[in-house]
């Protein structure tokens, strides 16, 4: 009969054991096997990208575009400089200039180095970096 109790209080023991040990917060854990990165599609917004409004040309430009614009990378115009942006202009037109921007011409890639631009994006940028001119 001992030995009955013996095992009986061993077993409700294991038992109220392992039931504290199953409620223990799991954080630690989830921590250890969340993802390390994300997938991100090509033409989908950003995961949890919000609209933060209209940026301003100077903004894009500042973002994206003055790391070549702003001392004439592999031949980029400089920004707000005449004598770079002014034959462009007047050989191709703005238009032709806007299109060369979003498509890619030379060493630049198309939209430049802003992946989330739009045209009207490039467009304000572009209009930022002639201003003046």
């Amino acid at each position: 009969m001992k030995v009955k109790a013996l095992v009986t209080v061993l077993a409700a023991s294991c038992f109220v054991i392992a039931g504290s040990i199953a409620q223990e917060d799991n954080s630690a854990l989830i921590d250890r096997i969340k993802p390390v990165g994300q997938v991100q599609v090509a033409g989908a917004a950003p995961a949890g990208a919000a609209a933060a409004g209209p940026r301003s040309g100077k903004d894009i430009y500042t973002g994206a575009c003055t790391a070549c614009h702003a001392n004439g990378v592999l031949g980029a115009p400089k920004t707000q400089v005449a004598a770079d942006w002014q034959p462009r202009l007047d050989d191709k037109g703005f238009d032709q200039v806007w299109k060369n921007a979003v498509d890619g011409i030379g060493a630049m890639p198309a939209m430049g180095t802003c992946g989330d631009c739009t045209e009207d994006d490039i467009k304000a940028a572009i209009e930022y970096m002639i201003e003046g001119i």
